[in-house]
């Protein structure tokens, strides 16, 4: 079964929906079933993101975003420096 993403904002609506159904009486199962997914999902959901409100998930998700590409700078800087250290042990070996 392939995985769905959910954006930050989507899981938080999820979230509070699951909790107006259960405050109305509906068991946890029968509301996951009828989102689409399982009850670990929904465990796994609420422990990353049940304190969140709409914009602090905002946040969350450029926080994601921004911290990916630095990542990416990392690893490009990375890569140019041990080729700059191999041309130098190239250059000073001849």
């Amino acid at each position: 079964m392939g995985t769905k993403k959910h954006s930050t904002e989507q899981i938080v609506s999820i979230l509070r929906q699951f909790e107006v159904e259960m405050a109305a009486g509906k068991k946890l199962d029968e509301i996951c079933k009828s989102a689409g997914i399982c009850v670990n999902t929904y465990y796994k959901w609420k422990q990353n993101f049940g304190g969140l409100d709409l914009s602090e998930a905002k946040r969350y998700r450029d926080l994601e975003q921004e911290n990916g590409r630095l990542k990416k700078i990392v690893a490009d800087l990375s890569i140019d420096n041990m080729i700059l250290k191999e041309f130098k042990k190239k250059v000073e070996s001849v």
